[in-house]
């Protein structure tokens, strides 16, 4: 679609609503807002080491353009948010590979993609290492949005499984994460099959 019939459609910019115009994603000014942060503190680990990379909290420009990426169907957000990300990755973390936490496989029928994998993709393509699908998800434990710290720990004890493990450390990507369970599982999962070192990228926190 050409850029001048793009601006006669009425689109509006998922972060803040405003008319979209001929842009791709998301307007100028809600793009200028996605700029990556490394965390050292978080739920994940307890010590002083950076290990998170996420664009900011999940509320306002941030939060709506996440929802419209999971529930929207806005697919055209993944490779404008995965870049910021990718953005904020420390050389010195050395990733080798980027994985991301997987969606059940009903789930993934009922919404047909899986947002984080959309997101790893970008970012394992900006980083110039391979996006590996090593993960998978065997049990559901339902919806953790609507569930407190201490179920959501007890929900996803062994959901995840590892099939595989890439050699070297490894970029872990949701889209959310709100107690660190989902991650925590994974990486669990991860360990208990040989990998390396385990860093982590979110969307929002």
């Amino acid at each position: 679609m050409t850029g001048w019939l793009r601006a006669l459609l009425p689109r509006r910019c998922p972060g803040c609503q405003r008319q979209l115009g001929s842009a791709d994603g998301l307007c100028p000014a809600c793009r200028g807002q996605l700029r990556a942060q490394v965390y050292r503190r978080s739920l994940l680990r307890p010590d002083d080491v950076p290990h998170l990379v996420a664009l900011g909290p999940y509320r306002g420009v941030l939060g709506r353009t996440v929802r419209a990426l999971k529930y929207g169907g806005a697919r055209e957000l993944a490779p404008l948010l995965g870049a910021a990300l990718a953005e904020g990755v420390p050389a010195a973390w050395q990733v080798r590979a980027v994985l991301h936490v997987p969606m059940h496989p009903a789930r993934l029928r009922q919404r047909g993609y899986d947002q984080a994998a959309l997101l790893a993709a970008e970012v394992a393509r900006q980083l110039g290492v391979p996006h590996v699908t090593a993960l998978a998800r065997v049990r559901q434990g339902g919806p953790q949005a609507k569930q407190a710290a201490e179920q959501r720990r007890t929900a996803l004890q062994g959901a995840f499984v590892c099939r595989s493990v890439p050699a070297g450390a490894l970029l872990l990507l949701d889209d959310v994460m709100t107690t660190g369970s989902t991650l925590t599982a994974c990486r669990d999962a991860l360990t208990q099959a040989g990998a390396g070192p385990v860093y982590y990228a979110v969307v929002a926190r």
